[in-house]
């Protein structure tokens, strides 16, 4: 993976700086693993509009990713790297060996042409899915399952990755990409490697319509707002917040506790944040 820095020829790519595609091998998707996409523009089912600054963009085509690994014991072997428009990172068809074809994130050492494989009896190589009791220590882990069964959802962006740090009886302990320390049963099945397109966060669109083709629109800020639309709004001339930050309906915007307690919170070993 590679970031190119275009000639400042425009305005728009005098600051741009993009990804090369090097790695990628195809432009097409495969046919039987796309489905179509509705576009929701942030809103509910109820029409109501819960993430502001969303609509727009160009259309897409979701593919379907396995994030289970569920052929067990099947080798695949890897066709071709592509790009995918509904995540950072790149992803990998697979063609396995009884003629199914599937779509993987893809690991940042997996190559065409290579063999990977789900299981117990996998070897722990970059691409191949392993509960994680089966890892070594110290190896690097993305697409981790909470539970055992309920499908990779943990390091799954662009250059992210988990770490298995030691095993226990009962359990196998990870640092996750955000820092914190949390402990697994030992069944959750993981895929071995970092995720790939390392470089993504440190691409700059360059220029506002790029922002617009991903379906961000733009974002206003609430000083610049009046009083009634805003707590930060309304005054004369230029003024700051006056007062702790404010969410648009009022709340603290920084510095206050979000998160709720949760079943789960009992294999949290250490928080990403240490409580002072």
């Amino acid at each position: 993976m590679g970031l190119k820095k275009l000639k400042p020829v425009t305005p728009g790519q005098r600051h741009a700086v993009l990804p090369d595609f090097a790695e990628l091998t195809t432009d097409e998707p495969e046919k039987s693993l796309v489905v179509p996409l509705k576009r929701h523009a942030g809103r509910n089912n109820q029409g109501r509009i819960t993430v502001r600054h969303r609509g727009g963009g160009h259309k897409r085509l979701y593919r379907l990713i396995d994030f289970y690994r569920e052929k067990r014991g099947i080798p695949a072997k890897v066709v071709s790297i592509e790009y995918d428009p509904n995540r950072s990172a790149w992803i990998s068809l697979l063609h396995y060996a009884d003629g199914e074809k599937r779509y993987i994130i893809t690991p940042v050492e997996l190559r065409v042409g290579d063999v990977v494989e789900a299981g117990e009896n996998a070897e722990p190589r970059p691409g191949n899915a392993l509960p994680l009791r089966k890892i070594p220590d110290g190896t690097l882990v993305h697409n981790v399952e909470f539970y055992p069964g309920s499908g990779g959802k943990i390091a799954r962006a662009a250059g992210t990755a988990a770490q298995v740090l030691g095993k226990e009886e009962d359990r196998v302990i990870l640092r996750l990409p955000s820092g914190e320390i949390r402990a697994f049963h030992p069944n959750c099945m993981a895929t071995v490697g970092q995720v790939s397109n390392v470089d993504h966060k440190n691409v700059r669109y360059g220029k506002a319509g790029r922002r617009r083709n991903k379906g961000w629109r733009p974002t206003v800020r609430g000083t610049a707002m009046g009083a009634d639309d805003h707590p930060h709004g309304g005054g004369e001339g230029r003024t700051g917040e006056g007062h702790p930050p404010k969410t648009p309906w009022g709340k603290p915007a920084r510095g206050v506790p979000t998160r709720k307690r949760k079943p789960s919170d009992k294999w949290i070993i250490q928080p990403r944040k240490r409580r002072k």
